[in-house]
């Protein structure tokens, strides 16, 4: 995977899909600076790690869920490197088990393509349909990063901005949830 070195302040200069200029042009409009790397298709969170690298902050896991019926919607935010296991997700919730939202869901209620999933993209649930849930261990860093509706981009903004300026300007507050780390292995 190929990374430009470069961190830039502001959107690009070449225009892109809509959707994403309309993140950009969301932050702008709530004059949070934010930083952004530009690469080739983040598919993994093995892709992201050289992302990281150039932007310096760690890459968040965007997961957007769903139950069974497909009638409530949630974007889960994690540690980039933690597994995820939906029972610990549902017990927490107090929902039934849930599974992965289909790519038309996330191009509907996120305008996001597949794989590329971020609490950016809540700029286009004006209908208030996703429910953000985030692991209280994001509480801990100085940053948020995710990719602008498409995974060819990561943007990075401080943790404040994020919780206390976007948030509430997208009209979404937050379930924390504290998502457990596998148990080391013992030798026997």
């Amino acid at each position: 995977m190929v990374v430009d070195p470069n961190v830039y302040s502001g959107p690009p200069a070449e225009e892109r899909h809509p959707n994403e200029m309309a993140v950009y042009a969301y932050l702008d409009k709530l004059g949070i600076s934010y930083q952004r790397c530009d690469h080739d298709y983040a598919n993994t969170m093995e892709d992201c790690k050289a992302v990281e690298q150039v932007l310096g902050a760690p890459i968040c896991k965007n997961l957007l869920l769903t139950n069974r019926k497909q009638t409530d919607f949630y974007l889960l935010m994690m540690p980039g490197d933690k597994p995820f296991k939906t029972k610990d997700v549902t017990a927490q919730l107090g929902c039934a088990r849930l599974s992965f939202a289909t790519p038309e869901h996330m191009m509907d209620l996120l305008g996001a393509a597949p794989g590329s999933a971020s609490a950016f993209e809540l700029v286009h649930d004006k209908e208030g349909k996703v429910q953000l849930v985030m692991d209280r261990e994001l509480m801990e860093g100085d940053f948020i990063s995710g990719h602008p509706c498409f995974s060819t981009s990561t943007l990075k903004l401080t943790r404040s901005d994020f919780l206390d300026r976007f948030l509430p300007a997208v009209g979404h507050k937050p379930i924390l949830v504290d998502l457990p780390w596998p148990e080391p292995e013992t030798e026997v």
